[in-house]
């Protein structure tokens, strides 16, 4: 009996389920294991409360994935570590840790983490700048390994107070914007490695201006080039007309074979070279007290980056399985599985959507796949460190290219532009930001578009003045119908937004402009529906407001004002500049009762919408 069935199946024992029957295949069906996930093993360690279901039928579908997974990790591991400003090594040891950290802690059984090439920008802009430009890789293995941990506690806290909605501080829009800005970058900072030759820049501009300089100074080396280019063609054709074999592996098995048959090494194509044998010891990183400031503003940045993309391939590939993503227990996991890689010398980690997806298309049933993947790497970090040690940097590069053309969506941003100009524009300055100013100050520039954008819409809410439209139920906007007809003496106004001090004028300004171009005797009736909430600036406002058009002989009143609002209201005690008759539960009501009181003839459809659309 394997090694993972019988874990299996000592899970199900201490949980309480029935042992296998002699002669079953499978184990009997039982309610241990949803116990299990709802005990304080599931809680903390959901990965073996995963074990609790495995079914032996699920062995070799996960050995089969997880052979396959190990293919695209060595290459991108070492590929992305580059792109991070660090040794190739660094993105096997990231690899291994954090995959077999999350089989434990991780609750999903597919997602697949790694490094990731969104992430690969921002920890080299955190720690570069600090190693210097003369720094030893061990400063910077240091710096990315403590960012690592710390990104992990930050991700780890989130999970544990249940902070899961800061995802939500990145539209969209800005995701757009910030995604595309983050390809470009990687694109044109790739292209000197592509073509064999190196600039130092330590920004979009400056890698422009440097690879122009390059290639009209003649530093292109042809055959790496070739190779770089010949690369990238192998990795989108795959992509395109053969999306099952792996193009990345297929890719770096040729430049290799390239290198050695054509000796690239002596025509000055700098190769990856022997890695180190075996895996690092445990240790906590060793960095200054004068670091952590800014390892710590890297560190919230990258939590946020790899939660909003965690949440987003999490529950995209859990609606295609029929389950549930729990954030919380998401963020713990992956905050886990950074704080592991983090311990062994490692970097940032985030989930990968493509190599999820390659799990998954291989038949991946649980996190064995990724634990098979990890072992695969350290048998070849202990027996074969020399297996790529002719692998070109130009492919590398390819590697990475390739990647960041799957963070790019231009398509969706040029149709932001026929749907809503506003979040175009907000993803165009989330783009320039990244591309301008930096990957780092791209991110904060990105949340405060972000942030700012929100209450925009709060502090100036859409309004409708609603009227009756012939042969149309209810009341409607009269800016898209202009043939409707507004009560003589009497507007309604929606205003779509909850009531608070950031747009408490607007309000204010709004209805009294309503009211002295509708005269006085007259009635301003508020459609309430949308007003959510209502804080103490408002209702002092509303108070005075209220007193302010008595004296003028208007009356202001509410219609359909949502119960908890209501409460607030009394709560405010506003009586008696707004009395408990000029609240109405519908917009009819309120327009029969004015009707009633001047005697007015004023008719509209029956009442299967009220408010209407706007």
């Amino acid at each position: 009996m394997s090694a993972p069935w019988c874990g299996a199946r000592w899970v199900q024992t201490i949980a309480g389920a029935n042992p296998l029957r002699i002669g079953q295949s499978e184990p009997v069906e039982t309610s241990s294991v949803p116990r299990l996930a709802r005990s304080r093993v599931g809680r903390v360690l959901p990965g073996v409360a995963n074990l609790a279901g495995y079914q032996r039928g699920w062995l070799p579908k996960d050995i089969v994935a997880g052979l396959v997974l190990s293919a695209l990790l060595v290459p991108q591991g070492m590929a992305y570590a580059e792109l991070a400003g660090l040794p190739a090594v660094t993105g096997l040891y990231t690899s291994v840790l954090c995959l077999v950290a999350y089989a434990i802690f991780g609750p999903s059984k597919v997602l697949v983490l790694g490094p990731d090439s969104s992430l690969g920008p921002m920890i080299a802009a955190t720690i570069l700048p600090l190693a210097g430009a003369d720094g030893s890789p061990a400063r910077a293995i240091a710096l990315a390994s403590m960012l690592a941990l710390l990104t992990g506690a930050f991700m780890i806290a989130a999970g544990v107070g249940r902070l899961g909605f800061v995802a939500d501080l990145l539209s969209k829009p800005t995701i757009l914007g910030y995604m595309n800005g983050l390809a470009l970058t990687i694109f044109v900072g790739q292209l000197p490695k592509l073509l064999g030759f190196s600039v130092d820049s330590d920004n979009f501009i400056g890698d422009c201006v440097g690879f122009v300089q390059g290639v009209l100074a003649g530093d292109v080396l042809p055959q790496a080039a070739a190779v770089g280019l010949g690369a990238i063609v192998v990795i989108l054709a795959c992509k395109k007309f053969a999306p099952r074999i792996p193009g990345v592996l297929v890719a770096v098995v040729l430049a290799i074979g390239a290198t050695i048959l054509f000796d690239l090494q002596a025509a000055g194509v700098k190769v990856v070279g022997t890695l180190p044998q075996g895996m690092p010891l445990p240790s906590v990183p060793a960095v200054g007290l004068s670091d952590m400031p800014i390892l710590v503003a890297g560190a919230l940045g990258i939590a946020l980056v790899a939660l909003t993309d965690t949440i987003s391939t999490a529950t995209s590939f859990a609606e295609r399985r029929g389950e549930e993503v729990d954030g919380d227990k998401e963020m713990i996991g992956i905050g886990v599985a950074n704080a592991a890689a983090g311990l062994f010398q490692g970097f940032p980690v985030s989930t990968s959507g493509s190599r999820t997806a390659v799990a998954e298309q291989t038949g991946a049933k649980s996190q064995l796949t990724g634990v098979v993947g990890a072992a695969v790497i350290v048998a070849m970090l202990i027996a074969l460190p020399s297996l790529f040690a002719d692998l070109p940097q130009p492919a590398l590069g390819a590697v990475v290219i390739t990647a960041s053309l799957s963070l790019a969506d231009f398509p969706a941003t040029r149709r932001l532009w026929s749907q809503r100009r506003a979040d175009f524009f907000i993803a165009v300055i989330a783009f320039l930001g990244v591309a301008i100013f930096g990957v780092l100050p791209g991110i904060v520039i990105a949340i405060a578009i972000s942030v700012a954008n929100v209450f925009r819409r709060v502090w100036w809410p859409h309004q409708a003045v609603l009227g009756k439209v012939p042969h149309l139920a209810g009341f409607h906007d009269i800016a898209r119908h202009p043939n409707a007809e507004l009560l003589p003496g009497c507007t309604i106004l929606r205003f779509d937004a909850p009531l608070i001090f950031a747009n408490a004028r607007t309000f204010r300004d709004k209805v009294r402009a309503l009211a002295e171009a509708q005269g006085s005797p007259g009635w301003v009736i508020v459609a309430a529906e949308p007003i959510t909430d209502v804080d103490t600036s408002a209702c002092d406002m509303l108070d005075d407001l209220a007193a302010a058009l008595a004296k003028q002989g208007t009356l202001l009143v509410f219609a359909e004002l949502k119960d908890p609002v209501m409460e607030k209201l009394r709560a405010y005690e506003l009586d008696p500049a707004i009395p408990s008759e000029q609240f109405y539960p519908t917009i009819r009501k309120a327009v029969d009762a004015y009707r009633e009181q001047r005697n007015m003839d004023w008719e509209d459809q029956p009442d299967s919408a009220t408010s209407g659309e706007g």
